[in-house]
Formats: structure tokens, sequence, C-alpha cells
């Protein structure tokens, strides 16, 4: 069930009246989302009828015994069984079909290849998880008790594709709390940021990665350099405006319902260094990266090791997305971008706390910075979308050949960049504005911009409901 399709905004409407009509009996409603969960999971396989219950289990009885001792080694072993339950999802999901078809094909024996390939991924479900156990171990949060409450929200359905990663340990208080009825600046706050992915998926990336983009990068050598630098500065936007509209939906949806998600997104290529472009682009999942991931390296008292752990962390963040080549360098790109950038830090002064007389960077650095980071991204996109390391190669041969031409570069399609560009670097307070505008107009009013979004939908798309990028990681 694709959250871009009518088959999902159907499911949340049934969902929304029936939680609405539990909500003074919190058992109930907190049944019902335990089941939408495991309903909508079902949708893509029955075998998640038994991997999600079975997994949220462990996770569930391990921080319930972590929370009755304080033994170190018991707690080791309990946290350690967590995290392989989670990691061998990942791995079962993601990595034993190749790592077997890679065997069979040195070892010439068809028998060794698992042709099996699960259609969800549940890795984000996975780090969902995994926040619970790895708090309580660090005693950041106290386990629950109620077990159809951490069901309802391990694999909550609006964030088990894609996220925002969100902790368990802040879910779950919410769920006390749906005795408090939806405000009407709520469920308006919530139809914007539902309308307002959408649009981004269907108006912008979904039109930028039809017309060109996804030409020139399944077969790069068939465009001039011009064509093929014009689709990778779009990439940068499409799968912007995709995976962000992703997070609108999903915050929107969570908000019908009550319960508030965590921003996912803060207008990345706006960074002024790749420091701040982490800290804006896919912050719940950076943030995981750091507090789950590189605060539990050794090390962290040395000299080298904190440089170091940084490039490991996004090492594994990069095979995260997918076991190949392409996604290992657009890690280690990052990694190493970050640890130089601390090492600068570190040497010139950058990294102390600023003094009031010290005045800020001036619009000059501050623009070289922007665009110096925006094009270290950019660079690193370009593994990052490519099939194999044979076409990034392909890729960038074509942009550096310098024969430039834009014959497959239509005027639709830089009308429809220019719009993204320009509506990524707005204002925050246009946006907010325009926010309240949306909540303060009356009823008729919201409907008819939703109406006249879903008929520019149905005007603009010709892909028909494509998935968002990120649900197939």
């Amino acid at each position: 069930m694709l959250s871009s399709t009518p088959e999902y905004f159907s499911f949340i409407v049934l969902v929304f009246f029936a939680y609405w009509l539990l909500r003074r009996n919190r058992r109930a409603s907190v049944i019902l989302i335990a089941a939408a969960n495991i309903f909508f999971v079902a949708k893509w396989g029955w075998i998640y009828l038994l991997l999600i219950p079975a997994a949220s289990t462990v996770d569930f009885f391990a921080g319930r015994a972590m929370g009755k001792t304080e033994a170190r080694a018991p707690r080791r072993l309990l946290l350690a069984t967590s995290v392989l339950v989670n990691v061998g999802l990942i791995v079962s999901c993601k990595y034993i079909p190749l790592l077997t078809g890679t065997w069979a094909a040195l070892t010439h024996s068809s028998g060794a290849a698992v042709h099996w390939v699960l259609p969800l991924s549940l890795s984000f479900y996975a780090f969902q998880s995994m926040t619970y156990t790895i708090d309580i171990y660090r005693r950041d949060a106290k386990p629950t008790t109620d077990y159809l409450a951490y069901l309802a929200s391990s694999a909550f359905f609006p964030t088990v594709l894609a996220g925002p990663i969100t902790r368990i340990a802040t879910l779950l208080p919410q769920w006390a709390k749906n005795d408090k009825p939806l405000t009407p600046e709520e469920g308006s706050r919530a139809l914007f940021l539902i309308g307002l992915g959408l649009a981004k998926k269907f108006l912008i990336a979904d039109y930028l990665a039809t017309n060109l983009i996804n030409r020139v990068f399944d077969l790069p050598t068939l465009y001039s350099g011009g064509d093929v630098l014009v689709a990778v500065y779009a990439y940068a936007f499409q799968l912007y405006y995709d995976f962000s509209g992703y997070s609108d939906v999903a915050i929107g949806t969570a908000l019908l319902l009550g319960i508030k998600l965590p921003v996912n997104f803060n207008s990345p290529y706006r960074a002024l260094n790749i420091a701040d472009f982490w800290r804006r682009w896919h912050i719940s999942f950076s943030n995981w990266l750091r507090d789950y991931l590189y605060f539990s390296l050794p090390g962290k008292r040395t000299t080298v090791w904190p440089y170091l752990n940084l490039v490991i962390t996004f090492a594994i963040g990069g095979l995260w997305h997918g076991a190949s080549w392409t996604f290992l360098i657009w890690g280690l790109l990052h990694g190493a971008g970050l640890a130089g950038f601390r090492l600068w830090q570190k040497f010139t002064g950058g990294a102390k706390p600023a003094q009031k007389n010290i005045p800020p960077p001036s619009f000059a650095v501050r623009l070289a910075g922007g665009l110096l980071t925006f094009h270290f991204v950019l660079f690193a996109w370009i593994f990052f979308r490519s099939a194999s390391l044979d076409t990034a190669m392909q890729i960038l041969g074509q942009i550096f050949s310098f024969k430039y031409s834009f014959e497959n570069t239509s005027g639709p399609f830089l009308m429809v960049l220019f719009i993204g560009v320009a509506a990524h670097f707005i204002p925050k307070r246009w946006f907010d504005s325009s926010l309240n505008l949306f909540e303060r107009s009356p009823v008729l009013a919201q409907a008819a911009v939703l109406t006249l979004l879903t008929v520019a939908i149905q005007y603009v798309a010709t892909t028909g409901a494509a998935p968002f990028i990120y649900t197939s990681f």
C-alpha cells in the first residue's frame, strides 16, 4: 500500500474516524492502531504478520527485563538480543539474496542462491525499534508495561516505510493523551502537510524524474554533457522533494491521530557547511547515526578516532541504503567531508562557542560556503543515484567532456526545476504565513484548495502512483 495511492488515503479515513470514535476508550483506540499497523504491513506480504509482531515482542520483553535488573552482563545480553533481531531483519530483507547470489556466482552453484526478496524493507522499523532498547540500556528511558501501546508505537504505519525515525520513548506517552480532541488548527495543519507532501511528490519530484533524470541516469552516454549536468542538478531537488514530501505526508497523517512526529527536513540546500547540511537533511536519520552509532564507537577521548569514527559511521550509513560500491562511496564522501570540516574547525577555532565581539561571517563568506557545500553534496548524489560505479563514471565523464548542448532539456522541465529551486529557498516566514492562512480559512476554502491540488496532480502526473524513493531503503 503506497503512501501516494487512493487506497492509502481511504485507509487513513477509515482509521481516522474509527480512532476518534474510540478515543474515550484508550485501550480500544490503541488496539485499533496496533491492528492498523499490522494490516498496513500485511498488505505488502503475509510474512509480515509473523515478522513484525515477533520482533516487537522480543524488544518489548527485552526492555521489560532490562528494567528489572541493574546487573551489567544480563543488560548487555538483552540489548545484544534486541540489536541482533533488528539488524537481522535488515540483513534478511536486503542482503541475504545479494550475498547468496554472489556466493553462487563465485562457486558456480545455482542452488546456493536465495531468489526471494521481501517487498518491504524493514530498516526504518528496525532503526525505530532499536531506539527503545538502547535508550533503556543507557537509562535514557524507562520500559513500558503496556504491550499494546508498544505495538502501536514500534510499527506506527505512517513511519514504518520511510520514517521519520521516531524514538519510541517519545511516542509511548502520546497514546495516553488520546482523549484530547483534535483541534481545528491541528486538523487543518495535518491536511496542509499531506497536501504539500503530495504536491512535492507529483508536481515536482515525479515530473523531474520522468522527463529527464531517469533517462539520463539509465543511459548517460546517449546525452550531452549539458543535459547530464542539468539532470544531476535536478536530481538533487527531485530527491529532496520526493523524500521531504513523504515526510510531510507521514507527519500530517500522524497529526490527524493527535500524534506529533519530529521534523525531518529544514531547507537542506541552504546549509553553509557539511555539518549544517546534516542538521537539515533527513534529520531523524542523522540524529540516529549520531546518538546510536557514532557515540557508541570507541576512542572518543583519543586524537584521531573521533574523526575516523565519522567516516565509519557514514560508511555504515551508506551501506544501510544498499550493499553496493556507489552507496559506500557516497557514505565515505560524507564521512570524510564531516571529518575534514571538524578538523578545520579545530585548527581555526571555529568549534569554540561564539564570542559576542566576533562579527558573523560576511554575505560573501556565507555564499561561498553554501555553494561549496551544495556542490559537494551534489557530487556525492551522483554516486547515490547511479545504479553502478560504471554509470557514475559515465555521468562524470559526460559532464567533464565539456560537450554541452541542451536539446533534451525542455522548457517545461526547466520551469518546474526553477519552481522547485525557488520554493526551496523561500523564507520560512512565507511558509508559516501560508500555513496560518490555510488554518484560518473556512472549511469550504480548504476543500477547494485540496480539490484544485487533486486536479493539478491528475493533469501533471503521467506515471501513476510511483513509490516514494526512500521506501525502497
